[in-house]
């Protein structure tokens, strides 16, 4: 019995390594799918991931290559830059005469309706060559004293504000306002005309409210170039300058020139302009005096000058001057522009010019006068007009329009006197340069 036993428990024992051995196969054969499964589920994610990973690498890529292109950008347009301010300079410089109002003006320009001046009409035929000017200078010649002083004519004008908001709006940059008839309202006439010109934006020089100022040189800058104003007149028509306040006006004065002189140039100045307030009245001719402080100017550091008062036209000159060190320069001077707007009837008081200057600055610094020329124009006056009778001329263009046949509105009398008044203007101050 017992025998049968064993023999039972070595069979049943036997029977589960079997089974155990067939579980361990299974086992296997399962354990062997699932790794097959994972490796394959492995490679499906790695190219998938592979995609991605390449699109952001090129994402990546275009992104570095974005910033590197507008560094390039940024690098080129710096010297694009760099090397547009190593390049010579060229700028133009429109000047105009005296800016004249006696009181047949302002009462051409009165409209009864409104109550106010308007002298814009006057410059409607001319105001494209001042406008389009790089910089566009003149010489005042009245007061803006206000109403209440009262408007007046020769020989102590005053004149309606309006004018030199109407200056302003035909491209009038600088005003010279050193001239014999700057204290004509005296001192507080004098200070209320720069107060206007301030309030109208036009730059100005020559007259002064304070010591500082008048210490302080006028610079304009013109597409990079900085230009240096200074001015000064003969006199002041035997009105005296205040004792107290002899800083309110620039005497012709050759310590205080070289003064203001050196300031320009130790405040960098790359070019002066002087605009000068002399000469002999109605003569179309320089005196003198004229030219031996013309030399002066020149020779102590002024490159251009511009010259008033004398109500006509006076020559022009271009000239390369030797200086004392034995460099040389290119200058220029007009030694008087003539009136601009007037109501005077001497001969050559009504023709005038504006002069056109085509100016380089070189790379080492120095200046050239490239061109001069000039548009000559004429202070026409309709007697039949009660009002808006006085207007600027531009002589060439109604000469060529009239010859043309398109103008009826110009009579053969005005056709001839504009003939003979151009050729007036071209007698004095030649065809330019």
């Amino acid at each position: 019995m017992r025998r049968n036993s064993r023999n039972r428990n070595m069979r049943n024992k036997k029977k589960q390594d079997i089974d155990y051995k067939a579980a361990r196969k299974e086992l296997s054969i399962f354990i062997i799918i699932l790794l097959i499964l994972l490796i394959l589920v492995s490679i499906f994610y790695f190219f998938k991931n592979s995609n991605l990973y390449k699109n952001i690498v090129e994402t990546s890529k275009q992104e570095i290559e974005n910033e590197k292109r507008l560094e390039d950008e940024a690098k080129e347009k710096e010297k694009k830059e760099n090397t547009k301010e190593e390049t010579d300079t060229t700028f133009t410089l429109a000047a105009i005469g005296d800016v004249m109002c006696h009181n047949t003006q302002y009462i051409d320009a009165y409209n009864s309706d409104t109550n106010e001046y308007d002298f814009s009409y006057v410059f409607d035929e001319i105001k494209f060559y001042t406008q389009t000017a790089d910089i566009a200078v003149g010489s005042l010649e009245t007061s803006f004293a206000g109403e209440e002083r009262g408007y007046s004519n020769y020989p102590t004008f005053n004149t309606p504000d309006n004018l030199a908001y109407a200056l302003k709006d035909i491209g009038i940059d600088v005003l010279s306002t050193a001239g014999n008839h700057c204290l004509d309202m005296g001192f507080s006439g004098l200070s209320r005309t720069i107060d206007v010109l301030n309030d109208a934006d036009i730059a100005h020089l020559g007259t002064y409210k304070t010591q500082e100022e008048q210490d302080q040189i006028l610079f304009k800058y013109v597409k990079g170039v900085k230009i240096a104003f200074i001015n000064y007149t003969y006199g002041t028509n035997g009105i005296p300058v205040p004792k107290d306040k002899n800083f309110c006006v620039n005497l012709i004065d050759k310590d205080l020139i070289k003064k203001h002189i050196d300031t320009a140039k130790s405040q960098n100045a790359d070019m002066i302009v002087a605009c000068m307030h002399w000469g002999t009245e109605y003569r179309t001719t320089a005196n003198k005096e004229q030219k031996d402080l013309a030399d002066f100017l020149f020779q102590n550091g002024v490159d251009i000058i511009l010259g008033n008062h004398p109500h006509t036209l006076e020559p022009m000159e271009k000239k390369t001057v030797t200086l004392e060190d034995g460099t040389t320069k290119d200058c220029f001077v007009i030694y008087a522009l003539g009136n601009f707007i007037c109501d005077q009837r001497l001969e050559n008081t009504r023709n005038s010019i504006i002069l056109n200057l085509t100016i380089t600055k070189h790379l080492d610094g120095k200046i050239s006068i490239d061109k001069v020329d000039y548009v000559p124009i004429y202070m026409y006056k309709d007697v039949s007009k009660k009002v808006k009778g006085m207007k600027l001329i531009d002589i060439n263009k109604t000469i060529e329009t009239y010859d043309a046949g398109h103008d009826g509105a110009v009579t053969p009398e005005l056709y001839n006197l504009l003939k003979l008044e151009l050729n007036k203007i071209i007698s004095i101050v030649g065809n330019g340069f």
